[in-house]
């Protein structure tokens, strides 16, 4: 059975810094497009970074680019998201998602995953 657990949500001021962790179980890492999506309140989800363990590709959306770092840690099944420099905007649920490749990880940001997690809660406000 797949099972995605984030973990690593919480209050932190604009400009600070968070990292969320994914823990995965009930699939192979290495065929796998895991990514984190982002629904702000009143929006719907969006991907904002995706890593294929296929083909080696990375996405970031443009909110995010140069700002959050999604990295993976094959041995112990656990995608992560560095995200620095948070924006009250950044604010919402951060959900963990994965699925087996298919295309690349910005294609499949943009499409969706057929696997989710229940989500954790960034809240960026002074």
């Amino acid at each position: 059975q797949v099972r995605l657990v984030e973990s690593g949500g919480g209050l932190v001021q604009p400009g600070g810094s968070l990292r969320l962790s994914c823990a995965v179980s009930g699939f192979k890492m290495d065929e796998q497009v895991i990514g984190w999506f982002h629904q702000a309140p009143g929006k719907e989800r969006e991907g904002i970074s995706c890593i294929n363990s296929g083909d080696g590709t990375i996405y970031y959306a443009d909110s995010v680019k140069g700002r959050f770092t999604i990295s993976r840690d094959n041995a112990a099944s656990t995608v992560y998201l560095q995200m620095n420099n948070l924006k009250p905007e950044d604010t919402g649920v951060y959900y963990c998602a994965g699925d087996l490749s298919r295309t690349t990880a910005r294609n499949m940001c943009i499409a969706g995953m057929d696997h989710w997690g229940k989500g954790t809660q960034v809240t960026v406000s002074a």
